[in-house]
């Protein structure tokens, strides 16, 4: 094939050999990225974020995850090749699935090596979740430099175990560089879709049938929404909306029915298309504290009042990334236990009073060019610096 573009100049088809000479030249030399994480939106959506930088720098962008998992769900409409491998949990508690999900890492393991050995990537960057582990720990094998995104404010298992395999790892919270391995960890926030910040508020407005005279809260729940949240929000309807109008994402099947017809009072249990344009409507956002979530408030310099999903719950990184973000000025904290109508009330007024301090605060941080930040490392990473 090659002798045929460089030899044979004999025929009149000069111009077609340039121009396959010229895609030969660009596939050789276009840099190849693979993406993972996964298990919950919250390790999708960072990933998501960064495809448009991307493409516009000339990558060839391939996702691993789970056969099966939300993360294919989520992937799929971009029209990025994806290639699922074998997942297991790794439980720090009793499951008699700790007994076989070891054997499903393997698994894992062995189908992503295969996968980085065919796609010869120049770098991975991983967004966490367990189907991330046996992508990072293959890459390291194979020789693939490895980039890695921590959320919270202390690492999950599965970025424990994959932090030795990578080169840098991404951090959201100053307190986070004290717990990360010294020359690896970077500052950079979280990568935000850039779609959220170009909403129409007007277009909101007529969705929700609400007017220009009151000011909007905006409450998300979590991508599943929150039954306590939900209670404690619809107790305070009647103070509320004497001076705000509120929109309300429930999640799904936690929306009622009795409050369809309320003036001044939206709800939905989930928004995709249209969430930008709710965020650029909304004044101040009541909100769980995942990471992913606060990081989009921040990028958006919405004033918010957050509600940690409780220690009971979860292993308390929800507290911890509320309270940081609590003593950088970005918020306000009321956790489940402190949760009632009146210290519900009580701080959304605050909130709404003081909110132009939260906005400065926001304003003047140092975590709002994440994309730009994590480019950059990609970029080093996959030329070899």
């Amino acid at each position: 094939f090659l002798s045929y573009l460089f030899l044979d100049f004999s025929s009149n088809k000069v111009k077609m050999k340039l121009v396959l000479i010229r895609l030969l030249l660009e596939v050789n030399f276009m840099k190849r990225i693979i993406l993972t994480g996964g298990g919950t939106a919250g390790h999708v959506t960072p990933n998501i974020a960064l495809i448009p930088r991307l493409k516009d720098l000339g990558y060839d962008i391939q996702y691993i995850g789970s056969y099966n998992g939300i993360e294919k769900e989520l992937i799929e409409p971009f029209g990025i090749p994806y290639h699922g491998i074998s997942s297991g949990k790794l439980r720090r508690y009793f499951s008699v699935q700790n007994f076989t999900d070891p054997f499903r890492v393997i698994k894992g393991f062995s189908e992503a090596r295969k996968l980085i050995k065919d796609l010869k990537p120049d770098v991975i960057f991983s967004k966490g979740g367990f189907v991330s582990v046996p992508v990072v720990l293959a890459g390291k094998r194979c020789k693939v430099p490895v980039i890695i995104h921590e959320s919270d404010m202390t690492p999950g298992l599965a970025n424990k175990i994959a932090i030795p395999s990578a080169v840098k790892v991404c951090c959201n919270f100053p307190e986070t560089l004290d717990s990360l391995p010294k020359g690896k960890a970077v500052l950079t926030g979280s990568p935000i879709r850039q779609e959220l910040l170009s909403g129409n508020k007007i277009a909101a407005m007529d969705m929700c049938g609400f007017t220009a005279d009151k000011p909007v809260i905006l409450v998300i729940g979590g991508s599943l929404g929150s039954v306590i949240v939900n209670n404690a929000v619809r107790k305070s309807l009647p103070r509320l909306l004497e001076k705000f109008q509120i929109i309300h994402l429930c999640g799904k099947g936690k929306t009622d029915d009795s409050l369809n017809d309320t003036k001044g009072y939206c709800q939905f249990e989930y928004i995709r298309d249209e969430l930008r344009d709710i965020f650029a409507l909304a004044d101040i956002v009541i909100s769980r504290a995942g990471a992913n979530a606060i990081c989009e408030l921040l990028a958006l310099r919405k004033p918010n009042l957050l509600i940690p999903l409780s220690a009971k719950a979860s292993r308390g990184d929800q507290i911890l990334n509320a309270r940081s973000f609590e003593r950088q000025g970005f918020s306000m904290v009321i956790e489940e236990e402190d949760l009632t109508e009146d210290s519900l009330v009580s701080a959304v007024f605050d909130l709404y009073e003081n909110r132009g301090s939260y906005i400065d605060a926001m304003r003047n941080s140092d975590q709002q060019d994440s994309i730009d930040t994590i480019i950059s490392l990609i970029e080093e990473a996959a030329s070899g610096k």
